[in-house]
């Protein structure tokens, strides 16, 4: 495997970084998710736009511009002969001392890493997911804003970690007001009565998925709120999903022991997650020029 760092591509097991990086001591960086699909990236642009917009919020200055960032995941993916992929680009703070003072930190470090990647759920999408509705609360925006995507994921891992001793796929988080938050790892809807509901993103990741999704339901005319959620609206709801750059668009059948609809992927779930792969075939930016 052949990973970007500092504008070399190196092999795997040369590509370190200093144990004195900020990103490895406190969790002070940015990163993205993206996928890339029969060999173009899907939604590259507003992706790195997340990305800068997510530094700029905590005050990191990226050293390379969109577009070298742009072509540095390009050949990354290239120089891996990577047609269908997930990619990660890191930012961190880079190295300082073990103060938190960032400015100590002279200058930061730039990662780019792709994998080979399937569905992450595997036969799930078929079956659906299975919940619950963890103890711990998604970080509130006054504290660390959910819409940075940062290094520090300690908050999801928590709730993953309650999910794990639950023997379930996913956690819902809730904020500290009771409203439904998102996933650990993805943006969280429901359906009822033919209306597809989400919540809104300012306790919750601006998912670009969540977007994409947004957009599919519209252009088949179906009727969308943003509006807040609790437990009543998930128990009773007649489907629910999650979308994300790694789940991609995943059904729910059960949350917190109780079945959601008929207990199978519902109609409208099945239609937005074939829209969305066919949107990942026919979208993106090509990696092979």
């Amino acid at each position: 495997m052949i990973i970007y760092l500092d504008g070399r591509y190196v092999p795997e097991e040369e590509a370190k970084v200093s144990v004195f990086d900020h990103g490895l001591l406190y969790g002070d960086g940015v990163f993205e998710g993206i996928r890339a699909y029969n060999g173009k990236i899907f939604r590259l642009d507003e992706h790195l736009a997340r990305l800068y917009d997510s530094a700029k919020t905590i005050d990191l200055a990226i050293p390379i511009a969109k577009e070298e960032m742009a072509e540095a995941i390009k050949e990354t993916l290239r120089r891996n002969d990577l047609k269908d992929a997930y990619i990660r680009p890191i930012v961190t703070r880079g190295k300082g001392d073990l103060g938190l003072d960032p400015r100590k930190c002279e200058k930061p470090t730039v990662i780019v890493i792709a994998v080979t990647w399937g569905a992450m759920y595997g036969d799930l999408y078929e079956k659906g997911l299975r919940a619950i509705c963890v103890s711990v609360r998604r970080t509130p925006p006054e504290s660390m804003p959910p819409n940075v995507k940062s290094l520090n994921y300690l908050n999801n891992i928590l709730a993953k970690i309650e999910a794990n001793y639950q023997n379930v796929d996913e956690a819902i988080f809730f904020d500290v007001n009771g409203n439904v938050s998102e996933g650990s790892g993805d943006n969280i809807f429901i359906v009822k009565n033919g209306t597809v509901i989400t919540p809104p993103t300012l306790n919750n990741l601006r998912g670009i998925t969540r977007q994409v999704v947004l957009e599919i339901a519209q252009s088949m005319g179906i009727t969308l709120l943003e509006r807040n959620l609790g437990y009543f609206d998930l128990y009773s709801a007649d489907e629910v999903f999650v979308t994300g750059t790694a789940a991609e668009v995943a059904p729910i059948r059960e949350i917190d022991g109780r079945v959601i609809g008929n207990g199978r992927p519902g109609p409208i779930t099945r239609q937005l997650m074939a829209a969305f792969r066919s949107a990942t075939q026919k979208e993106g930016t090509p990696i092979f020029e």
